[in-house]
């Protein structure tokens, strides 16, 4: 039966037991799952949580007893598992949080639900939501189905798609990372960076196309590249023909990382870096990459591709260098402009990561958890 389209009661409904965290593709405690899940919970430290992860995690850091863990999910069956898992959940009583959010989590929860979903009891974050005609259609239709969900966006993009949709509750939120970045930035060069999974959609052809040219040409800037995999280690064709250019290249100022690194060592890669990001404009023109924020954290400019989030906040804060076509050489000539201006370049860098600082904050949807967790209640509405 369809679910009715009676307005509840907004009274949160929970019975205050541990807040159940759904995050299908944490494996391990490096990456930016991990770095968001520590930054919520080091914010939260009055919260009970539970998360759901993939069967094969390795949290070793996590196992103290303060967030148990339910190790589920299966790389191939997490969808199908996921909205068995929500269905679970909705006929519980205590708050589900989705720190990264997709529109299928927005459908399955929808569909897994008993009834329209009562307010405070569902914490959506979104950090990417693609936008299509046939997409709008469908959010519009699941705010009407579902106007109590608390929806979360990091960029302002994303936040006005929402609610252009019609959903009620929608607020940004800049996540305070916990963690990195705690040595002296260093404000001299040191070398080109290209952080993070090597994907396609972040542009590592692009890096691959440049290293052949730097070999190509003799430069002497040295590059380092992360070319670890996504979250279950795996690579696209795509990528794993880069990975073979990549190799074959013979740079001698390359350094390759091949590893999924910790927080720790992740964080010393920044210092002194012109940090590299050639991401495709249809995938990032409203998703916020944390990369970003790392960059600026540590005082290193960043070159990038126009159209995208973190192209718009390099305009902003000239922190660094935006190019029209991520070309090998557009990328390198941007990349010898940054390590020229370097000093400056690296001063607008640390004051846009500080003025983020500033405006990041979990109160938003922490202060949600906490209304949700606090006040027992049951579900207002039906079928």
């Amino acid at each position: 039966m369809p679910k009715t389209d009676s307005a509840p009661t907004r009274t949160p409904c929970v019975s205050g037991g541990p807040i159940e965290v759904v995050e299908p593709t944490l494996v391990s405690e490096a990456g930016h799952c991990a770095a968001l899940f520590s930054g919520l919970r080091a914010a939260a430290p009055d919260l009970d949580f539970r998360l759901w992860v993939d069967r094969r995690a390795q949290l070793p850091a996590w196992k103290d007893g303060s967030t148990p863990l339910q190790p589920v999910f299966h790389r191939r069956w997490r969808k199908p598992q996921a909205w068995l898992l929500y269905r679970r959940l909705l006929r519980a009583d205590a708050p589900i949080l989705v720190p990264t959010a997709s529109y299928f989590d927005l459908r399955a929860l929808d569909l897994a639900a008993p009834a329209r979903i009562p307010a405070r009891r569902v914490f959506l974050y979104f950090h990417k939501l693609r936008a299509s005609a046939r997409r709008t259609r469908a959010l519009e239709a699941l705010a009407r189905r579902q106007p109590e969900l608390e929806l979360f966006g990091t960029s302002e993009e994303i936040v006005q798609r929402l609610r252009a949709a019609g959903f009620a509750h929608v607020q940004r939120v800049l996540p305070v990372l916990a963690g990195a970045f705690a040595q002296e930035p260093q404000a001299t060069f040191r070398h080109l960076l290209s952080p993070g999974a090597a994907r396609a959609d972040k542009g590592f052809s692009k890096i691959v196309d440049l290293v052949e040219l730097m070999a190509s040409s003799r430069s002497s800037l040295p590059i380092v590249v992360q070319i670890s995999g996504d979250h279950y280690g795996r690579y696209d064709e795509r990528t794993l023909a880069d990975l073979a250019r990549l190799r074959k290249a013979k740079y001698a100022q390359l350094t390759m990382v091949s590893d999924t690194l910790d927080a720790a060592n992740y964080s010393r890669l920044f210092p002194g870096a012109v940090c590299l990001q050639p991401y495709d404009p249809g995938e990032y023109a409203d998703k916020m990459s944390a990369v970003t924020f790392d960059a600026l954290r540590a005082g290193a400019p960043i070159v990038t591709t126009a159209g995208t989030t973190m192209a718009r906040i390099v305009e902003q804060s000239a922190a660094g260098i935006v190019i029209d076509d991520a070309t090998a050489q557009a990328l390198l000539q941007a990349a010898g402009t940054a390590v020229s201006q370097y000093a400056q370049l690296h001063a607008n860098a640390l004051a846009a990561g500080a003025r983020f600082q500033s405006q990041a904050s979990w109160a938003p949807l922490v202060e949600g958890l906490r209304a949700a967790s606090a006040s027992p209640g049951q579900w207002h509405g039906g079928r």
